[in-house]
This record gives structure tokens, C-alpha cells and sequence, in this order.
């Protein structure tokens, strides 16, 4: 039986020196991990349209789209997540809060070490920006 795919998209934020995340709410999927902001993309529907949407709707926030960064395929019970990662860029005057989150925070790379994430998010991490692995 095939597995079913879930195409995830999230956005790579930096300001300053510090990038953006996540915290999932109680009821989540993984609840309670950390993340680069995001989500599902709906059928129809682009991956840059998806995590437009999913950053309105998750921190309240537009982004400028500024280009795909990596992707990775991480595989978990009964179903496969491909996580897409873009950098993006703050809209003029748009300040993030959270809507469908928890928490944000923007941190140091060094400090991305303190918080629990999701295995996919992670994996992208140590791949893409050089951060190693927990145990």
C-alpha cells in the first residue's frame, strides 16, 4: 500500500542574525516542537501561494518569496513528509505574532540547538545550514 504524501513548505526568516520559528500549539500534529513556519500546500495550489497563506494565517505575517532552499523527504508512520524550504523576506512593515502558533522567536543559529523540532525540520537544518544533529 502506498504511503500518503504530505507536501510542507516553510519559510527560512533572517533578520539580524537571527532566524525565525515556531512553536506548534498543544493539539498539533508533533505538539509542542519547534519550526520554521509553514505548512501543508492545499491541491491546486503553489508552493510559494501555500506558505504565503500559511504565514497569514500561522504568525500574521506577508512574505517576499526569495527562493527555494533545499528540500527533504522524511518518512513517518503511515506517511511521508516532503518538506520544502524557502528563504524569504519580511513585508515592509510586517512584524510577526503569534495567530496559529503557540510561540515565535527569533534566535541565533547557534541557539536553534536549545529547541526541540520536528525529525524532517531537522534533518533539512543539519543538510542545509550546517547544524548538527541531537541525539
Amino acid at each position: 500500500m502506498d504511503k500518503r504524501v504530505v507536501r510542507v513548505v516553510v519559510a527560512v526568516i533572517e533578520r539580524d542574525g537571527r532566524y525565525l520559528i515556531a512553536q506548534r500549539s498543544e493539539t498539533a500534529v508533533l505538539p509542542l516542537l519547534w519550526e520554521f513556519p509553514g505548512g501543508r500546500v492545499e491541491d491546486g495550489e503553489s508552493d510559494e501561494d501555500a506558505l504565503r497563506r500559511e504565514l497569514r494565517e500561522r504568525i500574521g505575517t506577508d512574505v517576499r518569496v526569495v527562493e527555494r532552499i533545499g528540500e527533504h523527504v522524511h518518512e513517518y508512520d503511515g506517511y511521508d513528509v516532503h518538506l520544502h524550504m524557502f528563504a524569504c523576506e519580511l513585508a515592509p512593515g510586517s512584524e510577526p505574532a503569534p495567530r496559529a502558533v503557540r510561540d515565535i522567536r527569533w534566535v541565533t543559529s547557534d541557539e536553534l540547538a536549545d529547541y526541540a523540532f520536528p525529525p524532517a525540520d531537522q534533518q533539512t537544518m543539519d543538510k542545509l545550514l550546517g547544524f548538527s544533529s541531537r541525539a
